[in-house]
């Protein structure tokens, strides 16, 4: 068990211990993130370079997943035998960054909240088709094909034919085939991961391809590409600022005690841990500790601004610009960064509008759907607020002769007959005033004067 492990390990550092103090050796303080060697005024410099250990670890950290991703990407860009799966599992850790995850769910959820229609060659849009789209189905394809950019590439099988609640015929899901046994520039999906793409099935065959939906380029290794560069420096250095922040945040205690006895020394030891989570130490008289912090520069601003220069750096990447997700300056700036941003979110609705025209439609016709002649597109009508409406119903309602069915099957109640307003001025309406020229024997037969 991990508490048996745990024993087995503090009687092993209990005798190592045993035998320092026997050779006449300093004692250790066990962190873990490395043992320290207590140690007197001759030897304090081992002590004061603590941070300067932490930096090169850092950096050996970023130093060795950088040379990680670039071996997962030499894989993966390989003319005879691509492979993927190595990049793939760096891609998955730099996935779940906060800041990146941020910036790609604000450009999918542009996307997503758009309204959409299927109209025929003419344009005119079909309401009771647009049912067979308004599914939970579709809303997972959207996502998967919004999601390519970032991966590269995407094979989405179609799921058995079922019904949904109103009898309509529906696919019952959608699946994403597992990238890592995908290989897009061999049309290839292998059954195993250590198998080569000769082994592998071709999906472009009939039998296959009727139920699967390829969306991105073949060699396209995706913007997550680019985005590891600077999620995995980012992650080192929110580590290191983390070690820091334990190591200088809170107070050490020191325990100083002139017992050589080791159940003396482990009592104390066990005293100390129960006080709370600073760290602490157990040394013999006389040894002296001293951890310097560096003076050369603001830790705060050295970790945060390079977490700052990471974030920046992926929002420029994902969504073009970084003030729509950070702050902003200025309302100029920031009109400026939204067009670019918007250029990019127009840019994903085309790659899933013609996925679903090229692809998803032709399949589902095939498959018994009643779509033939229609086509996927973006409804760009203006939408307006209820105030916003009421004004809009009533300027048109006041210059020009409105059906009364419009407003009785939009607000699903009866209308009646149109009430006559009056006019501004109080006089009477227009079609119930008389016309004297069509009439001119009423002025004959009642005369009036002049000053009357």
């Amino acid at each position: 068990t991990k508490m048996g492990r745990w024993n087995i390990k503090r009687a092993k550092d209990r005798i190592e211990d045993a035998w320092r103090a026997f050779l006449g050796r300093p004692q250790l303080w066990r962190t873990k993130y490395g043992d320290i060697e207590l140690i007197g005024k001759n030897n304090r410099r081992q002590v004061e370079s603590i941070i300067a250990k932490l930096q090169r670890t850092t950096e050996a950290l970023t130093k060795g997943d950088i040379q990680k991703w670039r071996r997962a990407w030499q894989l993966a860009i390989s003319v005879e035998s691509p492979n993927r799966q190595a990049l793939y599992d760096i891609y998955r850790d730099t996935e779940i960054d906060a800041h990146l995850s941020g910036c790609i769910d604000q450009r999918k959820g542009f996307v997503m909240s758009r309204s959409f229609k299927l109209e025929d060659k003419n344009g005119t849009p079909n309401d009771d088709l647009k049912h067979f789209l308004e599914q939970e189905w579709f809303v997972e394809f959207c996502r998967l094909v919004l999601t390519t950019p970032y991966w590269g590439h995407s094979l989405i099988e179609l799921g058995d034919l079922g019904t949904d609640g109103d009898g309509c015929l529906a696919y019952n899901s959608v699946t994403l085939v597992d990238r890592k046994y995908v290989i897009p520039e061999h049309h290839r999906v292998i059954t195993d991961l250590g198998q080569d793409w000769t082994t592998g099935i071709d999906y472009h065959e009939p039998e296959w391809f009727g139920n699967l939906i390829e969306v991105g380029r073949p060699d396209d290794l995706g913007l997550y590409l680019k985005a590891s560069l600077h999620c995995i420096p980012k992650k080192n250095v929110l580590a290191a600022w983390d070690v820091f922040s334990e190591i200088f945040g809170m107070p050490l205690r020191i325990a100083t005690t002139s017992s050589r006895d080791q159940k003396e020394v482990d009592r104390i030891s066990d005293m100390m841990a129960r006080m709370g989570q600073a760290g602490y130490v157990v040394v013999p008289t006389g040894t002296e500790i001293k951890i310097v912090e560096s003076s050369k520069s603001d830790a705060f601003n050295v970790y945060d601004k390079r977490v700052d220069r990471a974030n920046s750096e992926i929002s420029k990447l994902i969504i073009g610009q970084t003030m729509t997700i950070e702050d902003g300056s200025s309302l100029s700036q920031s009109q400026t960064h939204l067009k670019v941003f918007e250029n990019l979110v127009e840019s994903d609705a085309k790659l899933l509008a013609n996925t679903i025209n090229n692809q998803l439609i032709p399949r589902m016709i095939s498959h018994g759907f009643p779509l033939q002649g229609y086509h996927f597109a973006w409804d760009d009508s203006p939408s307006y607020t209820p105030e916003q409406q009421m004004e809009y119903e009533k300027m048109i309602s006041d210059r020009y002769v409105v059906d009364g069915k419009y407003f009785a099957d939009k607000y699903n109640m009866p209308v009646g007959e149109r009430i006559q307003q009056p006019s501004l001025f109080g006089s009477e309406p227009a079609d119930t005033k008389k016309d004297t020229k069509e009439d001119p024997k009423d002025n004959k037969e009642n005369p009036k004067n002049f000053f009357d």
